[in-house]
């Protein structure tokens, strides 16, 4: 009798077009798996691939407003999470950076979890959200730290209900050890390499693409940006839009969201593609050395594995990594790529791009997947 598979995520909705639903779009082209969400929107989508799909949810998928961010009602989501019914499968399959891992489960069933990140609010960006957030003070800061508290033991006890974790980086790998003390096996995720045009002519400016949070450092980038009066293009949206615009002078120019021909256009032609945050691993990064474009990148997360510094590589580089969060260095980095720039082969760049292709992906997940059934078959 053949097994029956599910495959558990956390959110469906248009707005989730990021790293994580790719592997989901990945793993359901490759595995007949019923798919589960917290809520889904995109079965009702026409423009997407789940559209008309049967999706299991969760009480959630009710609750006001849960269509522009499920996140809102974080306390909720390990309670919420715990709901799905999953008894009639063999395997489960998560993808989870924030939940999804937390189903129950069996000891007859087989639990793989395809971890993009721990849980990011009850970890690495907690002190951020408290900084931030109208909830991070006074007596609602304190109720807000509690439950933060909270979360994080339930996302560790969570973590014993996985067989085999899969990690999309050395980067995340290394932060699921310190979090829940578990190895994880890296799988890089896929990205649409060819969906990227290729070209080695470059226009005089730069691109940054990017969620306008805070973590995200886009400030950073427009400031010495500013410093040097280069050109910049910034392409996203967030709540950080107001203060960028105040801060950008008129060499930025600040597009908000874009429609992906557009970036994937802007990418092709940059002279080099910037980014100051850390990653767990960075597929804007990878996209855009597709395009035989350089990268500037922060030097930790992901970025580390994804980009070769110029200063190391020299003919085979694809970019070059800054040390700190700061203006200073990211404005060393830059000059010092154009400096180099001669050195860069567009070429080379994008056949670097190649080794996180979908095809790898789906390769390697696979045989890691088979290698997980026949040890559970031997015990």
């Amino acid at each position: 009798m053949p097994l029956k598979y599910a495959l558990v995520h956390e959110w469906l909705t248009p707005k989730a077009t990021g790293g994580s639903e790719l592997v989901v779009r990945e793993i359901l082209n490759s595995v007949d798996a019923d798919l589960y969400a917290l809520i889904d929107f995109e079965s009702r989508n026409p423009d997407s691939y789940l559209y008309k799909r049967q999706i299991g949810t969760t009480f959630l998928q009710y609750f006001p407003f849960a269509y522009t961010g499920v996140q809102k009602y974080l306390p909720f989501l390990p309670l919420a999470i715990e709901q799905l019914d999953l008894r009639g499968y063999d395997i489960i399959l998560s993808s989870s950076h924030a939940v999804a891992k937390g189903v129950l489960t069996s000891g007859e069933q087989l639990h793989i979890c395809y971890c993009h990140s721990p849980m990011r609010y009850a970890w690495d960006l907690t002190f951020d959200y408290l900084h931030q957030s109208k909830l991070g003070k006074g007596v609602p800061g304190w109720i807000t730290r509690y439950l933060l508290h909270n979360l994080r033991v339930w996302d560790v006890l969570s973590a014993n209900r996985v067989d085999y974790f899969v990690a999309n980086s050395y980067h995340t790998a290394r932060r699921i050890w310190r979090c829940y003390r578990r190895e994880a096996t890296v799988i890089y995720p896929p990205v649409n390499i060819e969906n990227f045009t290729f070209s080695p002519d470059k226009e005089d400016f730069y691109l940054t693409v990017s969620r306008l949070v805070s973590y995200k450092q886009v400030s950073l980038i427009v400031r010495a940006f500013n410093q040097m009066q280069k050109k910049l293009v910034v392409i996203g949206t967030g709540p950080e839009m107001k203060k960028i615009r105040q801060i950008a002078n008129s060499n930025i120019q600040i597009l908000g969201w874009q429609p992906d021909e557009v970036v994937k256009k802007y990418m092709t032609y940059a002279k080099g593609f910037v980014y100051a945050a850390c990653e767990d691993f960075g597929i804007a990064l990878v996209e855009a050395q597709a395009c035989g474009t350089p990268v500037i990148a922060y030097d930790a997360g992901g970025a580390k594995e994804t980009v070769r510094d110029i200063r190391t590589w020299e003919d085979k580089a694809t970019g070059i990594l800054f040390e700190e969060q700061k203006e200073a260095s990211l404005i060393r980095a830059t000059e010092t790529l154009e400096a180099s720039y001669s050195k860069f082969n567009p070429e080379y760049v994008r056949l670097h791009a190649e080794q996180f292709k979908t095809q790898i992906f789906v390769q390697r997940y696979l045989e890691f997947l088979q290698r997980c059934i026949e040890k559970n078959l031997s015990k």
